[in-house]
């Protein structure tokens, strides 16, 4: 009786132990996930930089704009006289 006992319990354990450890499966569901939430921080930062970019090639637009316009208020003073 004693064997016995020792023996269900021995099973349980292990059973319980058995039952707690991932599959092939769940490490697959896993990782799937951890690439979709990669990719949807990687698009994140893309639109970040993206948007860094689009500033500051406004501002250098803006800069080259203002130097031909003064440039070219130079030239006509330069020919009024």
């Amino acid at each position: 009786m004693k064997k016995t006992m020792i023996a269900l319990v021995i099973g349980g354990v292990a059973a319980l132990a058995a039952y707690g450890q991932d599959t092939a499966k769940d490490d697959l569901k896993k990782s799937g996930h951890e690439v979709k939430k990669a990719g949807k921080d990687t698009g994140h930062a893309t639109e970040n930089a993206a948007k860094g970019v689009a500033k500051g090639t406004k501002k250098g637009v803006h800069k080259t704009a203002k130097a031909t316009e003064k440039g070219a208020k130079k030239v006509d003073e330069k020919t009024k006289q």
